[in-house]
């Protein structure tokens, strides 16, 4: 139990990892649209599009990073192949940017490893570990659920 537990963890981590990387990217996006003279970016080392599109596709990649990492802390399958798919894609976009963004786009392939890693190194206890743990509160039911067992109320004589 404590190993899918420990991956759990990890899943979690994916998760997070993508909220960030996903809010970043609405956030870049957003600037991209809005203000493109305060983009600090060479716009002709981009490979296969100008910087509104990329800001297109910033806002669209984060916002799919977002809703699927929500999915995966809900222990959702569909989540995890999902997650995959876009991480994957996100990593190749980095790709895609390496002249623009080379020390960002560099960490970002990184990061995308280790999250790559966590969601398909294990997933069969995983998935019940996440469901379990958490309800729409965020709230430990495991933890609840122990010490509702071992509690004794004092006896009255």
């Amino acid at each position: 139990m404590a190993t899918s537990r420990s991956w759990a963890g990890w899943v979690a981590f994916a998760a997070v990892m993508m909220i960030f990387v996903g809010a970043m990217n609405i956030f870049e996006g957003i600037v991209a649209l809005v203000q493109d003279d305060r983009v600090a970016v060479a716009a002709d080392n981009f490979v296969v599009v100008d910087l509104t599109s990329w800001a297109w596709t910033l806002l669209i990649s984060g916002a799919l990073l977002i809703l699927t990492s929500v999915g995966l802390l809900l222990g959702q399958s569909w989540a995890r192949f999902l997650a995959i798919i876009i991480v994957m894609l996100h990593a190749i976009m980095q790709v895609a940017s390496i002249g623009a963004y080379p020390i960002w786009a560099l960490m970002m392939i990184a990061l995308d490893t280790i999250v790559l890693f966590a969601l398909t190194a294990r997933w069969a206890g995983t998935r019940e570990e996440l469901a379990y743990d958490s309800d729409a509160f965020g709230t430990n039911q495991y933890e609840s659920r122990s010490r509702q067992e071992t509690y004794q109320p004092p006896r009255i004589a």
